[in-house]
């Protein structure tokens, strides 16, 4: 727990952080819509609105790039998105059929 403790004040504790990951979505386009701290396996929640998947896997790269931290980076979808999905013809049949 020392490291931990030791590792945030050298950052700048918790505000510095989430002003670092401010910074690299605007870098990239984009914007944080949310910033937290949490227990258990994951340290911090980020959601951030970003222009595409490129710019996403760039910021990735960039914050895992120095070792102190992972990502997992997971898509979300609005009810639109999903509607113009479904709206989608796909020509697909599953084999054997």
């Amino acid at each position: 727990m020392d490291e931990v403790v030791r590792t945030q004040t050298e950052l700048g504790g918790g505000s510095a952080r989430e002003a670092a990951a401010r910074a690299a979505a605007e870098s990239v386009g984009g914007a944080v819509e949310s910033f937290h701290f949490a227990f258990g396996g994951a340290d911090v929640y980020v959601v951030a609105d970003l222009p595409d998947n490129v710019a996403a896997a760039a910021l990735a790269l960039a914050v895992t790039a120095g070792g102190g931290a992972t990502t997992r980076t997971v898509v979300l979808l609005t009810p639109a998105d999903v509607d113009a999905a479904v709206a989608l013809q796909v020509g697909y049949r599953p084999p054997g059929s």
